[in-house]
């Protein structure tokens, strides 16, 4: 099976320019190709990963990906899929949120040998070219009828577009037309909202080189959910590839919980499992979907790729600990992972006493109910049961020196 059938078998090809061209391109030759991200935040988040990892599935069959951070178009913004004018960020806010995206997209691809992975920021190119040389150099070769039938901005002439985000369709091109010349780049991939983007690259690839010159788009489809809900949403917001915004606990715990419907689909969009490994897992799910052999495999495999194989470990344990309710053997660090969101209170404002604790931090409404709850057993500190009601916490009960996990019943924690 060659590479665009596993990308076809994968279902990563939504559309493509030229098909028979570019399959006999990727016989003959290793070819260079690009795929592209404005760094309108600090982070990625996993809604950009699918059209990443289709360009690496290209370098790991020999050609060489050119990743693109786009510092300039980042500036500008991309009326793909807005119904209104997008904020303008600062010259400093892009420059920051591009140097954070770099470092996750080091992450995804080899850098070094033969066919390692090139990095470029669009601002490089356009940042200094002034606009008599853009309007007479670039765009000469864009009509705007031509304009005009791009989706992206046909969808937007009723409720107004600016001229700055009009233009972003030609610095786009700009991009594929300078890769072109200058890293012999014949390939754009992006989202299935790029494909206007990409043709009007192709469009200026064949106005400015040379009779006969070649060049392709490849888009990747809208990642979908089978109940219809957002992909890529947890409870607490986007799924962020920053450790900061998202742990990789939760980011490991956004991929464990794929429903069933969806856990084939993604395994065959995101991971590197091979066909016969993925088909093992979607025959295990349909024989024993108790075990949810296949969504372990592909939290594992996500959280691994984007965070590598400590914070993976990392991810297991927490999770294995706050199943089983023994989390005494966590550290500090991985307490502020697993209970991130889990409402907390500082003890230092009691004296210590159980009874009182579990009062003042409302865990229990009144000390009667409390001291029922504790002689119950429904208490635990550290995953161990307190049926003392006279207990005061000691200096052991906190790990590292910092933290005491207090749970009430199964859900209820502090």
């Amino acid at each position: 099976m060659d590479l665009l059938q596993d990308l076809a078998w994968r279902g990563t090809i939504y559309q493509q320019t030229d098909e028979e061209s570019l399959k006999d391109a990727l016989k003959k030759e290793k070819i260079s190709l690009y795929c592209g991200v404005d760094p309108t935040a600090d982070s990625m988040h996993i809604g950009h990963l699918l059209p990443f990892l289709t360009l690496r599935r290209f370098q790991e069959h020999g050609h060489r990906p050119i990743v693109l951070v786009g510092g300039a178009t980042g500036l500008i913004g991309d009326p793909s899929g807005k119904s209104e004018e997008r904020k303008l960020l600062t010259l400093d806010t892009v420059q920051e949120n591009v140097a954070g995206i770099k470092k996750q997209l080091e992450s995804i691809f080899e850098f070094e040998g033969e066919n390692g992975a090139i990095m470029v920021n669009n601002y490089d190119w356009a940042g200094s070219m002034d606009i008599v040389t853009f309007l007479r150099d670039i765009g000469k070769h864009i009509g705007v009828n031509y304009m005009l039938a791009k989706d992206t901005i046909a969808s937007r002439l009723e409720t107004g577009i600016s001229f700055t985000e009009f233009t972003y369709t030609i610095l786009q091109a700009m991009d594929f037309q300078h890769l072109y010349e200058n890293h012999n780049c014949k390939l754009q991939i992006g989202g299935s909202d790029q494909w206007g983007n990409i043709t009007s690259g192709l469009e200026l690839i064949r106005k400015m080189q040379p009779e006969g010159s070649k060049a392709y788009g490849l888009t990747i489809p809208l990642v979908t959910k089978a109940d219809g809900t957002k992909f890529g949403k947890s409870e607490s917001g986007a799924v962020w590839l920053d450790p900061e915004k998202t742990t990789p606990y939760e980011f490991y715990q956004f991929w464990i919980n794929t429903a069933d419907a969806d856990v084939v689909k993604y395994l065959k969009f995101f991971t590197f499992l091979s066909h016969e490994e993925i088909e093992q897992l979607e025959t295990a799910l349909q024989e024993e979907p108790h075990l949810r052999k296949a969504q372990k495999a592909l939290a594992e495999e996500m959280t691994r790729l984007i965070h590598g194989e400590e914070s993976l470990h990392q991810a297991i344990k927490i999770s294995a600990a706050l199943f089983s309710g023994d989390v005494k053997n966590l550290s500090a660090a991985e307490i502020k992972q697993g209970f991130k969101d889990v409402p907390s209170f500082n003890a230092s404002e009691v004296d210590g006493n159980l009874v009182d604790l579990l009062v003042t931090a409302k865990i229990s409404p009144s000390k009667r109910q409390a001291r029922e709850d504790i002689t119950n057993g429904a208490i635990s500190i550290n995953g161990e049961k307190i049926t003392d009601a006279a207990y005061s916490l000691l200096e052991s009960d906190r790990i590292e020196g910092q933290f005491t996990i207090i749970r009430r019943g199964k859900r209820n924690t502090l």
